[in-house]
């Protein structure tokens, strides 16, 4: 009978003591986490201590007080600091391992598709729904399977989606969902400023249980185990009950769109505009039709007042809310001038793509008469991921 040695010098010597663990899958998996509150900190943690090899992390907010009570990678001393840029600092004192990307924006205007493409898995740690549909939308697009958690007092749910086959986030969206995310927008479509986002009442107890699901999910995902794509582990902390639902398919879900395969340029987004783009993407096409830049973020072009006044914005409207839209003139609400595409022979194709509200790596469309294309933004990897080199 052989013996079973254990080098105690090996960090992840007990986890590979089960059976079906491969550590250089870890060591070479990349995923995207969507928040770094009280969910995103028990996840992030989860992954270091796992040996995860590339771990981004993005986040809007800064640290206050309040998160202090639920969040284990935040101290004190971190007051006023980015949630992403302060995780990511005690994630590298945790395991030296884990190398990790902290981006300090919004998941709806600051990742671009390619991220999403890239990652083996995202996890959702959101406290909104607007954001929670984003992230579907982009992992359908790209076939990346993702796992999304929410908590509430000492309830919680994890929620595991894997595309294209399973049901999505959006399948099981009801009207009511529909309607709290259209009341985040006044009536010019700009957002509300919401005082209550990321206000729900939560224990830190009910966050590392969901957080722990998510976490193994993921693990399972990136191991190939089977999980239950399209179906939702709920937690009731009061009653202690455990239980899975699963969600029904719609077929009409506009979520599940699949882009594929994307031609691939050497462009980025900060440095080539719109016109480039088109002239790369021309021989292409087999039509002459003229070209058209389909934007996945309503752009802002400016705020026109009543009285006259009128300004430039050129921002996506997910980063203009209704107060911007006030007239310092007057103090009226001024109306917003969108655009949803650029035309080829817009003026705004002088523009580069950033400008138009592009992400750095990004896959965009293009659409000419009846055909689509999708084109990645190939030189902005080195931006979003910069030490995919030293894996």
């Amino acid at each position: 009978m052989s013996e079973l040695y254990l080098d105690d010098s090996d960090r992840y010597s007990r986890l590979r003591l089960i059976s079906w663990w491969n550590q250089d899958k870890l060591r070479a998996a990349k995923v995207l986490v969507v928040g770094a509150g009280a969910l995103g900190n028990e996840v992030l943690k989860n992954l270091a201590l796992l040996g995860i090899g590339q771990v981004l992390v993005i986040d809007l907010d800064e640290i206050e007080d309040s998160n202090l009570t639920r969040s284990v990678l935040f101290r004190t001393s971190d007051r006023g600091k980015s949630k992403a840029v302060a995780a990511a600092k005690m994630l590298r004192e945790i395991n030296s391992d884990t190398q990790v990307v902290p981006i300090h924006g919004n998941v709806m205007t600051d990742i671009g598709l390619g991220v999403f493409r890239d990652v083996d898995v995202v996890i959702g740690c959101l406290d909104n729904r607007e954001a929670r549909l984003w992230v579907n939308r982009c992992c359908w697009k790209v076939g990346t399977p993702w796992v999304d958690g929410g908590i509430q007092e000492i309830s919680g749910v994890a929620k595991v989606f894997v595309p294209p086959g399973s049901a999505c986030y959006e399948c099981a969206m009801t009207e009511n969902d529909y309607r709290l995310i259209s009341l985040r927008y006044s009536c010019p479509l700009l957002k509300r400023e919401d005082l209550l986002a990321g206000k729900v009442p939560t224990a830190p107890t009910i966050a590392s249980m969901i957080a722990g699901l998510q976490t193994q999910e993921a693990l399972k995902l990136l191991h190939g185990l089977p999980v239950q794509a399209g179906a939702a582990l709920v937690f009731n902390g009061v009653a202690n009950n455990f239980y899975t639902t699963h969600y029904q398919r719609r077929e009409d879900c506009l979520s599940h769109e699949t882009y594929p395969e994307a031609v691939v340029l050497p462009f980025s987004a900060e440095k080539n505009t719109a016109k480039e783009l088109f002239a790369a993407a021309k021989s292409h096409f087999t039509g002459d039709q003229p070209l058209t830049l389909e934007l996945d973020r309503d752009l802002v072009l400016a705020l026109h007042c009543n009285c006259g006044n009128t300004r430039s914005v050129m921002q996506p409207q997910q980063l203009v809310s209704a107060n911007e839209a006030l007239c310092p003139k007057c103090g009226e609400t001024a109306q917003p001038e969108m655009i949803h595409s650029i035309e080829q022979t817009s003026p705004h194709a002088e523009q580069k793509l950033a400008a138009l509200g592009i992400p750095a790596y990004d896959i965009v469309r293009i659409t000419s008469g009846g055909e689509q294309k999708v084109f990645l933004l190939a030189t902005d990897q080195s931006t979003a991921f910069p030490l995919t080199s030293n894996l």
